[in-house]
């Protein structure tokens, strides 16, 4: 039993649904979910908003509960987990907010808002023990000198300095896994690729997975090369696999498109770049989830009578080590353009 348990991945979500109650009408925000997070291991969720990434971040982390399904963490159902199991868990999943400015306590300096989990999970003892703590974590995070930054309010930081005291915050629990929901949207290109840049760090040394949620498929290819992307549309996963094999060999329509969007480093090449062309450019409400497949309004290359009738699941696609979710593909059907 012990073998099984340590092979088993850091946090895995097991036919996950989840469903909001909007009036008198429930709305589907995740149906079926299936993803594994290793330990070590990148893991980026991509889509267009509201197709249900921070929604699956949160369950991963204990923030919200599934509606069906289950969640594993290491093997084990997380909804039996108690005293200090379920306290492990709580310290090994932590998440770091889109926006730090809303994510932090205005009325506590950063060694305020450093120190209470510190003392509260008795990762350390002692007032000094505490202090040097905080000053390895701002030096980790690359707030330095921690004297400059220590007796500071949030309003008195950059953006990218409060991201990092977000990350910082994340560390005091020594955490297994980290949600990076959104993380370097809100702050400027070049800090953007120095946030990056510490969180690989923190992987490298630290063994932490990341799982990184971000629209911007660009931005999954540079920070998740060597780890995976999961794609996806209206709270399904459509496609996942390595992000070498997502890039080359994009499998599902809706992967193509996004891809198609990316711009290259080279003007001449963006300009010159073919940009998918899709049936529709309207994304079709989660109150009315289209039957079959729910990117079917929306794809060029629509098969009538399987598109609009099957519901896909993941299979291992034709090129590639990913698995995607379309029926003509995995059928062998090929994928023709409309109206070719």
């Amino acid at each position: 039993m012990g073998d099984t348990l340590s092979q088993a991945p850091l946090i895995e979500l097991q036919h996950v649904n989840r469903s909001f109650a909007q009036g008198r009408t429930r709305v589907n925000a995740l149906q079926n979910i299936n993803l594994a997070v290793e330990e070590s291991e990148i893991l980026c969720l991509v889509g267009e908003s509201g197709c249900g990434k921070t929604t699956t971040g949160r369950i991963m982390v204990g923030l919200l509960n599934q509606s069906e399904g289950n969640v594993l963490y290491r093997g084990r159902p997380v909804e039996g987990l108690q005293g200090k199991e379920r306290a492990e868990y709580r310290k090994a999943m932590q998440i770091i907010h889109q926006d730090p400015f809303a994510s932090l306590n205005p009325a506590h300096t950063v060694g305020q808002i450093l120190s209470f989990p510190l003392s509260h999970h008795k990762m350390v003892e002692g007032r000094g023990a505490v202090r040097r703590r905080i000053w390895e974590l701002l030096t980790l995070v690359d707030l330095t000198p921690p004297g400059d930054i220590v007796n500071k309010y949030p309003h008195q930081l950059s953006g990218g300095q409060r991201q990092r005291v977000s990350v910082a915050r994340a560390l005091t629990v020594n955490p297994r896994l980290i949600v990076a929901d959104e993380a370097v949207s809100m702050v400027d290109v070049s800090i953007r690729v120095s946030l990056l840049k510490t969180l690989h760090r923190l992987r490298d040394e630290y063994g932490i997975a990341i799982v990184f949620i971000t629209h911007d498929l660009a931005l999954a290819k540079y920070f998740a090369w060597g780890g995976r992307i999961a794609v996806m549309y209206l709270g399904r996963v459509v496609e996942v696999g390595p992000t070498p094999d997502i890039i080359a060999h994009p499998a599902h329509p809706y992967t193509r498109a996004l891809i198609s969007a990316i711009p290259e480093a080279d003007p001449e090449i963006t300009r010159s770049k073919q940009r998918m062309q899709l049936r529709s450019e309207d994304i079709p409400s989660l109150l009315e989830v289209p039957p079959g497949c729910a990117f079917h309004p929306r794809c060029p290359f629509f098969v009538d009578g399987v598109c609009n009738t099957d519901l896909p699941v993941l299979e291992p696609a034709p090129e590639g080590r990913q698995t995607v979710a379309c029926t003509p593909l995995t059928r062998g059907m090929g994928l023709r353009a409309h109206g070719s």
